[in-house]
């Protein structure tokens, strides 16, 4: 299929890379572009050939956030919140590794994007936040308390201040922040190679669970991790009849 708001690639090592295509606009998070995003991780995931997903955005940022143009536009406000449920579940429910490669600002729904991710890596130049609550839009909570507790969670939505990479990496938002001058992007397919050394089977067990014990307690999430893998397990590896 071809892409107006995103490009596509894959590589041999069975990593696809989705790259926010609209730097003219700072890459804004269209209806268009949340659509293709939506086409593109439907389509890899059942595609052998893909293991893992990179996401980050051409030229200097990785995202502005939700194209506040459309916002404007009230005939689109049906388009825009039906694109955006969708987009955003696709992200979260993608039942393979997803690594937030962040090369410069990502704001708003972009911030949004990178909390969806499953591993984020960001350039030294990034900066975070949810400046869009001071224009009466909540920010989306849930995923990012999960990832750096309901505190500093409940800071950033309500605040709507930015945070850069060193801060960032501090309270655990990313994993890695390469030196300056590093190509963030070379880091995140780095580690996609890192994770696709396991097999394929055990890894998609494993974003599975990690989705859907999400909020259980530890006799729920143990049934989720370890009573039905192991089943799956012995399935699998049991000698055919």
């Amino acid at each position: 299929m071809d892409y107006q708001a995103i490009q596509v690639q894959k590589t041999p090592e069975k990593i696809g890379i989705i790259t926010l295509n609209r730097p003219e606009k700072r890459n804004a998070l269209s209806i268009r572009m949340r659509d293709e995003i939506t086409s593109c991780m439907e389509a890899w995931k059942g595609d052998d050939g893909i293991g893992a997903v990179v996401f980050t955005g051409a030229g200097s940022f990785f995202s502005a956030g939700f194209d506040l143009k459309e916002f404007s536009q009230g005939d689109l406000i049906g388009e825009i919140f039906r694109s955006s449920s969708i987009y955003h579940k696709t992200v979260w429910h993608f039942p393979k590794p997803v690594i937030a490669a962040v090369n410069g600002p990502a704001l708003g729904g972009a911030f949004d994007l990178t909390t969806l991710c499953d591993i984020r890596i960001c350039h030294s130049s990034a900066i975070f936040g949810h400046p869009e609550i001071k224009f009466g839009a909540p920010p989306l909570y849930t995923p990012l308390r999960w990832i750096i507790g309901i505190g500093m969670a409940r800071d950033l939505c309500f605040t709507g201040r930015t945070i850069n990479a060193t801060e960032a990496y501090r309270i655990g938002l990313v994993s890695q922040v390469p030196d300056h001058g590093e190509d963030v992007l070379a880091q995140a397919i780095s580690a996609a190679k890192t994770i696709l050394e396991a097999p394929l089977a055990t890894l998609d067990i494993t974003k599975r669970y990690m989705v859907e014990n999400s909020g259980k307690d530890f006799d729920a999430s143990f049934a989720c991790e370890h009573d039905k893998p192991f089943a799956d397990f012995v399935k699998l590896f049991s000698p055919k009849k």
